[in-house]
């Protein structure tokens, strides 16, 4: 977003970010996507930041602040590295935010400030093999018996899951119910018969940590239920509705990345005794590039805003989210383009950000579940 409509201290979040994200995690990015390697040093860097404590409450260890502005720093993360932001996105927003918002004083005082320093790493297990749009579909089992969940299941697809400490588990005390027999359970890494499987291959975001999770007669205490026993998935389509708004800022800064990248070599790069930039055609390609990266940053800050105002924001976060990850995927095939054949080759930046940029049209709701909750809202 443009100085002018930047706060003061949304303006000095986003340039402190921005100049860890040029320093630190542009530098790196190629190596640990390449590698398929969790990027420690990046996550220690944001922690030494104060950026785990964002929008938490200082008492359990926070820093406080605002949607914009944690919107704004995921952006900011994404420019630099793709997989560093969505670990951290998945971290906060959907492991820390969930116990923020929904836990007891007992939790938060327990897992808020070890996550909010980074000091353990969370994950959110939702998805399976069978349930992946249709999260109420879920098989993966919580039946109590007597102080403890019995839980057997599968989960798949969960970021952050090899390298986590503490999991947000979603899961059912009876499937045919769907939604309405859900509960929100925080798990800890090492629990008994908890197996975690790092799954290897994506196409992009490789740095950042995928696994599947399974449960075999896996005892957690009653106790460590986050909120009312079977409002677990009101409490998850509450925070999801939320993050959206940080995976639609994470597009916006691949997509920016992008252009940045397309900018630079256009200027550079001569063909036929000219620089391409003097091309009219690559003119108008890099002109609908800016336009409508700014536009996907506005309907980001605008779905934040509303959060931030206690006003209704579902909508707008979809609609964010749909727009964001489709200029993402856009604007990173017109830089591919632009760079010709050496944008196709590792380690040209945008041959990274044009695999990077695919996953944001399908995690966190996908682009057709984007649709139908827009759709759905707009004619009530």
């Amino acid at each position: 977003m443009t100085n002018e409509l930047l706060a003061e201290n949304e303006l000095l979040i986003r340039n402190t970010v921005r100049d860890f994200s040029d320093q630190a995690l542009a530098p790196r990015a190629a190596k640990y996507d390449g590698n398929e390697q969790f990027p420690l040093d990046n996550i220690q860097g944001l922690s030494e930041l104060g950026l785990f404590g964002l929008t938490v409450a200082e008492r359990y260890g926070g820093g406080g602040g605002t949607t914009r502005q944690l919107a704004i720093v995921s952006e900011e993360i994404a420019r630099g590295c793709a997989a560093t932001s969505v670990i951290y996105i998945a971290h906060l927003a959907l492991c820390t935010q969930f116990i923020h918002t929904f836990g007891n004083e007992v939790q938060k005082k327990k897992y808020l400030p070890v996550l909010c320093s980074a000091e353990k790493i969370g994950a959110f297990a939702l998805t399976e093999p069978e349930s992946g749009s249709d999260a109420a579909a879920m098989r993966t089992s919580a039946i109590i018996e007597g102080d403890n969940y019995i839980i057997n299941g599968t989960k798949h697809f969960i970021t952050n899951a090899p390298d986590a400490d503490i999991f947000i588990l979603i899961a059912t005390q009876d499937y045919k119910l769907r939604s309405k027999a859900v509960d929100a359970i925080i798990v800890e890494k090492g629990s008994n018969g908890m197996t975690v499987r790092p799954m290897h291959g994506k196409m992009g975001i490789r740095a950042s940590s995928v696994a599947e999770i399974t449960f075999e007669d896996c005892h957690v205490p009653v106790e460590n239920r986050i909120g009312e026993e079977r409002d677990g998935f009101k409490e998850t389509m509450e925070m999801l509705n939320l993050s959206r708004i940080y995976i639609a800022a994470q597009a916006v800064g691949i997509a920016q990345a992008s252009y940045e990248a397309a900018i630079s070599y256009a200027k550079y790069r001569k063909a036929f005794g000219t620089n391409l930039s003097d091309f009219q055609g690559i003119r108008w390609i890099l002109s609908d590039m800016a336009t409508n990266i700014e536009a996907a940053r506005l309907l980001v800050q605008k779905a934040a805003t509303l959060k931030d105002n206690g006003l209704p924001f579902v909508t707008e976060a979809s609609m964010a989210k749909l727009f964001a990850s489709r200029i993402a995927v856009e604007s990173a095939d017109k830089a591919l383009q632009i760079h010709g054949g050496i944008g196709y080759f590792a380690p040209t930046p945008v041959e990274r950000y044009y695999r990077d940029a695919k996953v944001t049209e399908i995690y966190e709701g996908s682009s057709e579940i984007q649709k139908l909750i827009i759709a759905r809202n707009i004619l009530g």
